[in-house]
This record gives structure tokens, sequence and C-alpha cells, in this order.
């Protein structure tokens, strides 16, 4: 599997490959190292995140959210277009264009899984059926531990 994470240590992101045979998450840039039990992963599966030890993961899509938003925004600016120009024929094909793109794009492209805490990702996992989607009371309550230890280190 393919980790991407930023370093605990250095806070540069980092990127790790880690196999059957592994034994420890890197960082090239600082050589941060944190040893992988037995305990934390199932085959080539991650039980737990393998940079922080948090047992919340989710699955998501492995798409560039950014450029997402963008193809989203070219698809409304289009047949806002088509609108103003007294087309309601074209904007609906370019809005049922864009759907059908997104469908397309959500059937193929595979999933990774995201940590709750750090946001480090795994990609190429075998198995991520039984993993849930984004919870956003999950993700809730990591945000404002977050706070907390940050307010808690800063007077």
């Amino acid at each position: 599997m393919l980790i991407s994470f930023d370093c605990p240590r250095c806070l540069k992101p980092a990127h790790d490959e880690v196999t059957l045979t592994s034994h420890n998450v890197n960082c090239g840039a600082c050589q941060w190292t944190r040893s992988i039990g037995e305990s934390e992963r199932k085959g080539e599966s991650p039980v737990c995140c393998l940079v922080c030890g948090c047992g919340d993961l989710w699955r998501q899509k492995d798409f560039n959210q950014r450029l997402g938003v963008a193809i989203v925004g070219l698809g409304i600016v289009l047949s806002t277009i088509a609108v103003a120009y007294m087309m309601p024929a074209v904007a609906m094909l370019v809005l049922m264009i864009f759907g059908l793109a997104d469908w397309i794009l959500y059937a193929i492209l595979p999933d990774r899984l995201v940590c709750y805490r750090c946001h480090t990702r795994y990609r190429k996992i075998p198995t991520l059926a039984e993993v849930q989607g984004f919870d956003l009371e999950v993700n809730e309550r990591y945000r404002q531990e977050s706070i907390r230890l940050k307010n808690a280190v800063t007077p």
C-alpha cells in the first residue's frame, strides 16, 4: 500500500510504501520512523492509522477534490451561459453530460482510506468493502480534539 502523510516531526508531506514485510513507516525528509505492529494491519490492509495510531479510518474516492470542484464549476458556468442565451435544451444537455461524466468517474475510480485524526491517505489497498464512508460526527470529534490540543499547548 502507498501512504501519503504529513510527517509528525518535520510537518513536511511524506510518502512511503508499506508491504507485508515492512516493519516501519518512514519520513524521507527527517528520518522520522514509526514501527508497525502486527495488530495494526490485517494482511495488506491497515486496521488503524500507521502514522498516528488512530483507529478511525474512512473510505473516499481517490480523486483530486480541487479538480472535481473546478469541473462542477465549469458545468455550472456553461449551463448558465446557455440559459442566458435562451437555450434551455443546451443547458440541460450540458448538465446531463457533466452528470454522466461524474457518474463514470465515480464508477471507475478506486477508493482510498483516510485517517480522521492526521489525514493520512492510504492507496492500493485490496479490501475496503468493510470500511465505512465519511461520518461527520466522528470528524467533528477529531476536529474538536485538535482545537483543544492546540489551545492546551498555546497559552
